[in-house]
């Protein structure tokens, strides 16, 4: 599948089944959101096991930093932080009318073993300037060549998420784009990634299946 077609994946989203059905909400008037995609239905709920806990790497409270070291919740100027509820009005408002992108910024090891409903991996390496395909992916975000660099004016809005408050791999893929050139104001940023995903029970998908 080429880059293009990778980062337009058709996406459609509607409001899921009463809270009332449900223990664990994800506000108290919705308790999901259903996801169609590629022809397969994903619903974005949390766990209804309110005695779940977290395992294994994500539930760790300390690594060395650095390089694990606190990232900022603004990492470049003009930059918009974003929640969990953020994230999800992205899928529906942006990504149902093509016109966002949730990027999952981690490197694809990290992305095969589980991710966002609805991301699409876009490692942070490739989106600097000593990446040879740079131009590629700008274009494939909607950036359009010009004499002296990219105009910007039908680029793609963008959410981009890394593994935690820990992980500069979102920090480093938004610092990337606007060093080429992308308006910080089409970009938000959460920080919270996987991790804080997971400690609220949301619902990750296996790419790979």
């Amino acid at each position: 599948m080429t880059m293009r077609a990778f980062l337009w994946v058709a996406v459609a989203l509607t409001v899921g089944s009463a809270v009332a059905a449900q223990d664990v909400a994800l506000t108290a008037s919705r308790a999901d959101v259903s996801i169609e995609l590629n022809g397969q239905q994903i619903t974005i709920s949390r766990t209804q096991d309110t005695d779940a806990v977290l395992s294994g790497e994500f539930a760790k409270t300390s690594r060395p930093c650095p390089a694990f070291c606190i990232q900022p919740v603004i990492p470049a100027a003009g930059v918009t932080p974003a929640g969990e509820l953020e994230v999800i009005e992205f899928l529906q408002k942006n990504m149902a009318n093509n016109t966002g992108l949730l990027i999952d910024a981690r490197l694809p090891d990290w992305f095969n073993k589980g991710a966002i409903p609805g991301a699409v991996n876009v490692p942070f390496a490739t989106l600097s300037a000593e990446n040879p395909y740079q131009a590629d992916i700008l274009r494939a975000l909607g950036a359009a060549p010009t004499d002296d660099g990219f105009d910007f004016s039908n680029a793609l809005n963008l959410m981009i998420y890394g593994n935690g408050p820990w992980d500069a791999q979102g920090t480093r893929a938004v610092q990337a784009l606007i060093a080429a050139g992308y308006p910080p104001a089409l970009i938000q940023n959460y920080r919270g990634g996987l991790e804080d995903w997971l400690h609220l029970g949301l619902t990750t998908v296996l790419p790979k299946a």
